[in-house]
């Protein structure tokens, strides 16, 4: 996208309106400006947020969080530099503001300047020793960087400085699952401890349960779990149908993709496995059927197109 290319104005609403009127009544109000900015921000409108956000910044032009929210709109509007100079000029007014330093070493980040992103959570936790935040963000650059043990490390400070930063788990558990499962394990529940129903945690637990731990049964139990909670959640039928399809539970892996396509009908490997499923239950019809709708969604899908021809075509 052009940041220059100029963008409708989103549909007046109530809520538009009344922002509006309150800076026609206010034209000196900063936080009317920097509130109407985030509407539009809200609503990628960024040509009006940018206008609303550096009128408010003209009107009180210390405020750190319209130079914040200024930065955000810069970033998702694909100035990145321009967001990356308004949180270091934020950070020069605000040299011992943790929430600015660790926005800008997130934005150092995001444009790959490593060095000056450590440089940046080193004035951080020497601020804050004990900053799970600060240890947190170091952490992410030195995943970055491909420093696995050293990011492990960080992460091990950050949940150890505040054991309820879920985040910081899920690395631990997500960077442990290779070299030590039980570990990685054990990390998961001291997450779901904090959250027990943090689908996310549960979904990620029980990918690990069936690919790491050969625990298909606690999987299947963790995706019953799901669906309690979402029952929409389309991801948690495929991936349990996928286990019952291990499990030669073929019935029962059917009806999970079934489940699976009614709530997404665009979901392309549904279809495929459950043409497999179809297949080994001895119904190539319905498998032939499945297939094809797979590539109807998906034609560059090359496996349904291999299993397709397999079966002879379409009728």
């Amino acid at each position: 996208m052009d940041a220059g290319d100029s963008q409708q104005q989103p549909a007046t609403d109530p809520a538009l309106e009344q922002l509006s009127a309150k800076i026609e009544s206010e034209p000196e109000n900063a936080e009317a400006y920097a509130e109407r900015g985030r509407y539009y921000y809200e609503r990628e409108a960024y040509d009006q947020a940018l206008t609303d956000v550096n009128k408010a910044l003209e009107l009180d032009s210390t405020n750190v969080n319209y130079l914040h929210l200024l930065a955000d709109i810069y970033m998702d509007y694909y100035q990145s530099q321009k967001a990356l100079n308004t949180m270091l000029y934020a950070a020069s007014l605000y040299p011992e503001r943790i929430p600015t330093l660790l926005k800008l070493s997130e934005f150092q980040l995001i444009l790959k300047q490593h060095a000056d992103a450590l440089k940046t959570v080193g004035r951080i936790l020497s601020l804050d020793p004990e900053n799970a935040e600060g240890y947190f963000m170091l952490g992410t650059i030195y995943l970055d960087q491909g420093e696995k043990e050293k990011a492990k490390q960080a992460y091990f400070k950050a949940v150890n400085y505040d054991s309820k930063l879920i985040d910081g788990w899920l690395q631990l558990a997500d960077l442990w699952k290779e070299d030590d499962p039980q570990q990685a394990l054990r990390y998961y529940d001291n997450a779901l401890r904090i959250e027990p129903e943090n689908v996310l945690v549960l979904h990620k637990k029980a990918y690990l349960l069936s690919n790491y731990l050969d625990d298909l049964e606690g999987a299947q139990e963790i995706y019953r779990q799901i669906i309690l909670l979402e029952p929409q959640y389309s991801d948690a039928y495929y991936n349990s149908g996928l286990l019952y399809l291990d499990m030669d539970s073929i019935p029962e892996a059917r009806e999970q993709f079934t489940r699976a396509v009614e709530m997404d009908p665009t979901f392309v490997k549904a279809y495929y496995f459950r043409a497999v499923a179809e297949e080994l239950s001895g119904h190539p019809d319905r498998a032939r059927a499945d297939y094809e709708q797979a590539l109807r969604l998906d034609p560059d899908y090359e496996k349904a197109r291999e299993a397709l021809e397999k079966l002879g075509g379409s009728n």
